[in-house]
């Protein structure tokens, strides 16, 4: 899966040059969707988070019953390693994906230790400013850890979500507000979402049906150091109708303002903003 440009794969020890095959037929993860992965981003010389990262992609891992191999501190020194054929100015998505490689008990269940690792990275810029995206409602949900795995990152969730995004698309927008099984708003179908109201900022308390990113928690903490006042509280799809500003956060874009949300318009707002310039301050300040 491409989404940039000059790519590199670390796989089996080494760094290789573009976007060789990793996964054969018969790997569990080809036919039965044992694939995990995460992102953190390279932009001028910085990652923010890759420890978070790393961590993470370990225990989507555990979560999915496939063995992790390689330690945090490892993972990010192999990623370091592989940015140093990019210049310092690029902006770089960086995926550490695990998959399992047999099955043991009637096939389906990944056998201990036998699991594939690799590391992906890609051009891929940032957006430039004054990007924004719009919302639309749609039909599907987020499931619950008795029907999917969602405390993984994982790529067998994807397929939902890619409905999801068809969906907004054939409907003229830029992504779906996505409600949770109970019928409260869950996230988007790509990233966590705020909403602002009378300069206070909301978001949908984390209840185990999406994952709550690490960025949205490093935006959350931001806030609170910075005085603003954050409720994780039970979120309805007209207290987006109702809000002031919405944005969406997430590790390829960090903040997307919305500027719509169906036949809803908004501005752009300061708040979203602000949380933007916080965040590369933290991030900046925090690698020195």
């Amino acid at each position: 899966m491409a989404t940039g440009t000059n790519i590199r794969t670390y796989f089996e020890g080494r760094w290789h040059d573009g976007d060789i095959p990793v996964m054969k037929a018969a790997d569990h993860g080809t036919w039965l969707g044992s694939s995990v992965f995460d992102g953190a981003r390279y932009v001028d010389g910085i990652i923010p988070d890759l420890d978070r990262h790393c961590a993470r992609v370990n225990a989507s891992a555990e979560a999915l019953m496939v063995t992790p191999t390689v330690s945090v501190d490892d993972m990010q020194a192999i990623v370091w390693e592989g940015l140093k054929a990019y210049p310092k100015d690029a902006a770089i998505y960086i995926r550490p994906m695990y998959w399992a490689l047999d099955g043991g008990h009637l096939a389906v269940l990944p056998k201990p230790d036998a699991t594939g690792f690799a590391i992906c990275l890609e051009e891929v810029p940032m957006p430039p400013p004054g990007t924004t995206t719009t919302l639309c409602r749609t039909r599907f949900r987020r499931p619950v850890l008795e029907d999917a795995v969602v405390n993984a990152k994982a790529g067998c969730l994807y397929p939902n979500n890619a409905r999801m995004l068809k969906e907004a698309r054939d409907r003229g927008f830029g992504n779906a507000l996505v409600a949770d099984a109970l019928g409260n708003v869950a996230e988007t179908a790509t990233a966590n979402v705020f909403a602002v109201k009378d300069g206070e900022v909301f978001t949908p308390i984390a209840n185990g049906t999406f994952l709550a990113g690490i960025t949205r928690a490093r935006h959350i903490d931001n806030m609170r150091r910075n005085g603003m006042t954050v409720h994780e509280t039970v979120m309805s799809f007209e207290d987006f109708k109702t809000a002031d500003e919405v944005f969406l956060s997430g590790n390829l874009t960090k903040v997307t303002p919305v500027s719509a949300f169906e036949d809803t318009p908004y501005q752009p707002g300061p708040v979203a903003e602000r949380v933007r310039e916080m965040y590369w301050d933290w991030a900046f300040s925090d690698a020195r």
